[in-house]
């Protein structure tokens, strides 16, 4: 099997074509990496304002996270302050709530029913204050002066007056706003 001589040649021929090429190109290749190497150690003017142009470009950017951010912290700290608003509030109203079991305690206790109280013997006054509900026996035993109190204190069964007496013992302060 011979082959026709033209396609030989191109074959015969031809290889060693191509490696010449591919040595050419080999050659050429070490050479171009030496420049690829080179360039990024050797900035050139262009690229020495890159840093300040991208600095320049973000600036807008970092600001404005910067705001969004405080922005952020704003609203939560707001937040904070309503919680503790409606925490105040709260106590406030228990507070308010307080009083108005105060006021309403000592309106229990009226003066006409005290000074009739004061004047009463004290085993009387001890069996009618033992009838009544305890919060009610405690107001009255508030507004009267510290030794008829204990007198009627004194007639009553132990068991009962000292609770009327930790009633009495609970709002002092009752006491010495009526008396003053």
């Amino acid at each position: 099997m011979t082959r026709p001589a033209h396609r030989r040649r191109l074959v015969g021929g031809g290889l060693p074509g191509w490696l010449g090429l591919a040595f050419a190109a080999a050659a050429l290749l070490p050479g171009s990496r030496a420049e690829a190497q080179q360039k990024p150690a050797e900035p050139t003017k262009a690229e020495d304002g890159r840093p300040a142009q991208y600095c320049a470009g973000i600036a807008n950017a970092a600001a404005d996270a910067r705001f969004t951010w405080q922005k952020e912290a704003l609203t939560a700290l707001a937040k904070d302050v309503e919680v503790r608003i409606g925490q105040l509030e709260a106590k406030r109203a228990e507070y308010e709530e307080w009083l108005r079991r105060r006021q309403a305690f000592l309106a229990k206790a009226d003066e006409s029913v005290t000074a009739i109280y004061a004047k009463m013997r004290p085993e009387a006054a001890s069996q009618q204050l033992t009838a009544m509900d305890s919060e009610a026996a405690a107001a009255i035993l508030t507004r009267l002066d510290a030794r008829t109190a204990s007198a009627i204190l004194n007639e009553m069964e132990p068991g009962r007056a000292a609770r009327r007496q930790r009633h009495h013992q609970h709002a002092p302060e009752e006491a010495g706003a009526v008396q003053a």
